[in-house]
């Protein structure tokens, strides 16, 4: 495919599309299947692609409209009553895709996943099965677990026989269920066997992902999710492990399992955030002595000194960021965040703005705070993508809502929405609406560009009761935008918000403004027979 804007635009669609779409959801694999099939059947009309739109006539059953939102995909529409992607809005995605691609290899593509996974898994769980039989109940050996999770894992997932990253996820479920298979009896050796099998097996996964020179994004597409779920995993584990008092057999255990967790630093060179979230994780449910936190620092310093040219050091210095701000140093850990650009810094801080949230400790979380306001810009810009932009936004503002309702800080709050937008629109929307700014919230749909019918139907209402010359400049904006794509739909629609915008100018008793701008309008458009014409059917306009 050659890069030209529209293409561009088209790429960003699908993988969202891809995002929106799982092929191992049954759902989604009929819908996909739906869509092709009004695409074959040509029912796809009035195909418009325009100014970050596509629009279509779909002649299903019945006829339907869709408009595809190229910049946030999920903010498409159909008339259709289905929520969500619906099959229309498939068929139009597939339509606009021809024109600079292969549909059939785009399909081909999506559904590679299920039809592997499916393959592999009689495999998986015979060979599972003979590993069961060969290890049994493991009584606590740290040596012996940590043995066998490695050999049950490269005989599982590093065997050679699968590479697609596809599998990857079938295969380690297999792997999970035989560990757990295996595990202790006694219910405080099982826990721990479990947290030793999670950071274990998330460093093997993670060394197996560099090995087989999968990139991000084929990791994001394929198996990313499973890094996440050990990560939620550890934490529950931590948790109820916390809360029990510990055996003194755990002490030899609990020495060795550091020294793994360690390994979390520099066992790839890819992966970093999970990593480093798991090992920080460790580190603040797990190993909470101040002297073992001490010694860990000693330990990262000296790792330090010893990486080579080519080894990244940024999970050994946000790790050393991480235990200097457990044991109170902040000033070190604020030495050490000044290394950092503003891209790589920021995804970390908000962990720890969570983490002394919980601690109480408001000063030393609102410095963290001014600090991520300062950085994140640059961080959204940098990491592109507006649902992974939406996304980071809402779990930082929500991060930063306990500082900012703790100390009355709605000023700080509000600065955070104004800095992250328009990744923060929704929850700034709200804000203003709540308080009633309307002439503010007007201005921010403004800004984003929304058209006055994708706006929700319960918020206008409100607004052309109680301050109903809001809404002009959005029916301007809106109507205007329609004119511009010069067919005969979109005049139609036009001519629906210009209708709408005569009624407002007249209960607003600003007839003169509305008969100024409509002679205006028809002078301006005299080229744009078609528009005038639909002015004339609508008796917009005298005829």
């Amino acid at each position: 495919m050659v890069s030209t804007p529209a293409n561009e635009q088209m790429e960003y669609f699908e993988e969202q599309v891809r995002e929106l779409l799982v092929p191992t959801n049954v759902e989604d694999a009929k819908l996909v299947q739906k869509g092709l099939m009004l695409y074959r059947q040509g029912v796809v009309k009035q195909l418009q692609i325009f100014n970050n739109k596509i629009t279509s006539m779909v002649q299903d059953v019945t006829r339907v409209y869709v408009k595809l939102d190229l910049v946030y995909a999920s903010m498409s529409t159909c008339t259709c009553p289905n929520e969500g992607f619906c099959r229309h809005q498939v068929a139009t995605f597939f339509a606009a895709f021809s024109k600079y691609g292969s549909v059939g290899d785009w399909v081909t593509a999506w559904r590679e996943p299920a039809r592997e996974q499916k393959e592999v898994a009689d495999w998986g769980m015979q060979t599972a099965k003979d590993l069961i039989k060969a290890n049994g109940l493991l009584k606590p050996d740290y040596s012996r677990w940590v043995h066998s999770f490695e050999v049950s894992f490269d005989t599982l997932l590093a065997s050679k026989k699968y590479t697609s990253p596809y599998v990857i996820p079938e295969l380690y479920g297999i792997y999970e269920r035989r560990i757990h298979a295996s595990a202790p009896v006694e219910q405080e050796w099982r826990l721990l066997y479990e947290m030793i099998a999670i950071v274990v097996s998330f460093r093997k996964l993670a060394a197996l992902s560099e090995k087989l020179g999968h990139d991000e994004d084929t990791v994001r597409r394929a198996y990313l999710h499973l890094f996440h779920n050990l990560m939620e995993d550890a934490e529950d584990l931590a948790i109820k492990i916390g809360v029990q008092s510990l055996p003194f057999a755990f002490d030899e255990f609990i020495e060795r399992l550091k020294d793994d967790a360690f390994e979390l630093l520099r066992c790839a060179s890819g992966l970093e955030y999970e990593r480093i979230y798991l090992y920080r994780l460790m580190w603040v449910q797990f190993f909470k002595k101040k002297a073992w936190r001490e010694d860990e620092l000693t330990k990262i310093k000296a790792g330090l000194k010893e990486l080579q040219d080519w080894e990244n050091p940024l999970p050994m210095m946000v790790a050393g960021i991480h235990l200097h701000l457990l044991i109170g140093e902040d000033e070190e850990a604020m030495k050490l965040i000044g290394q950092f650009t503003d891209e790589e810094i920021v995804p970390y801080l908000v962990y720890w703005i969570d983490y002394l949230s919980g601690l109480k400790a408001w000063r030393r979380v609102g410095t963290l705070i001014e600090l991520f306001f300062q950085k994140v810009k640059a961080y959204l810009t940098a990491l592109g993508g507006y649902h992974s932009c939406v996304t980071f936004a809402r779990n930082a503002l929500k991060s930063v809502t306990a500082y900012c309702a703790e100390n009355d800080r709605v000023d700080l709050y509000e600065r955070g929405l104004l800095v992250m937008l328009p990744y923060s629109f929704g929850e700034y929307e709200y804000l203003l609406f709540e308080r009633k700014q309307y002439d503010r919230w007007g201005e921010l749909q403004a800004f984003v560009g929304l058209d006055f019918y994708d706006l929700p139907k319960e918020r206008l209402k409100v607004i052309e009761k109680e301050r109903p010359e809001v809404l002009l400049g959005m029916l301007h904006q809106t109507a205007q935008r329609e004119i511009d794509q010069k067919n005969r739909s979109s005049y139609k629609m036009a001519v629906r918000h210009l209708k709408k915008l005569r009624t407002l100018y007249k209960k607003l008793k600003r007839v003169d403004d509305w008969e100024y701008f409509l002679e205006t309008l028809m002078d301006r458009t005299k080229r744009l027979r078609a528009f005038h014409e639909e002015c004339r059917r609508s008796k917009l306009v005298d005829i």
